[in-house]
């Protein structure tokens, strides 16, 4: 990860009284966000805001708790005095993480038990894709009492993206997993180490008896281009 990515600018801008952050890596982004603040996608760069109509102060208490989270975690953040704080709260494992690291399971899996891991996602009745149409179908049925004139639209577009987009990868993913549920076959490009060595093993630094990776050969040089037949 780049030093730079480490640091960031909480600041109220001296134009617009807007407090702004500047700065971070993707984690750093993820961190604002669940602080309260907005991304702002800029052509040459993407920064965060506070959200407009906050009542008087809280765009204040909002910065504090970004340099208070950012430093938490290691992040290196200049700022206004005013939002210049010691405290550190805990970082909570954030629920994207544990969903990400099915992804990590299925990367490291060795035989057709890659299906149990799309089991989490695909279960019909508490696998994750049913809990996100529920996040959307709640989120639909909000902005259905909210008021403004594009909140029906938005119900309507939230509730579309639950029956049919939404529906459609759950049909795939579970078609995949039911596929590789039936296959039990270890994946050819994968080996489980038994981590055991051999009595006639020679080399007394051998820690295992899997074989060595295999060579990968070397990129042959590009073919001579053919001269052109001079006149």
């Amino acid at each position: 990860m780049p030093l730079a990515d480490r640091f960031l600018t909480v600041r109220r801008d001296p134009h617009s009284e807007e407090v702004l952050a500047r700065g971070g890596d993707p984690e750093a982004h993820g961190v604002l966000q669940r602080t309260g603040f907005v991304p702002v996608v800029r052509v040459h760069e993407t920064y965060h805001r506070a959200p407009t109509n906050l009542i008087e102060g809280d765009d204040t208490r909002l910065g504090i708790e970004a340099v208070a989270r950012l430093r938490a975690v290691g992040y290196h953040v200049d700022c206004d005095e005013d939002f210049d704080t010691d405290r550190r709260p805990v970082h909570d494992l954030p629920l994207g993480a544990t969903v990400a690291h099915l992804a990590q399971r299925i990367r490291e899996a060795t035989t057709w038990d890659a299906a149990g891991v799309l089991t989490e996602l695909t279960a019909s009745h508490d696998g994750i894709l049913a809990a996100l149409e529920e996040v959307l179908i709640a989120t639909a049925e909000f902005h259905d009492g909210l008021g403004d004139a594009a909140d029906p639209h938005i119900a309507r577009r939230l509730r579309y993206l639950a029956d049919e987009r939404l529906r459609a990868i759950r049909s795939d993913l579970s078609h995949t997993r039911n596929a590789l549920a039936d296959r039990h076959v270890p994946h050819p490009g994968r080996s489980i180490c038994a981590e055991e060595v051999p009595a006639a093993e020679r080399e007394r630094s051998a820690v295992c008896a899997c074989p060595p990776p295999p060579r990968t050969a070397p990129a042959l040089p590009p073919l001579p281009v053919a001269a052109g037949l001079r006149r």
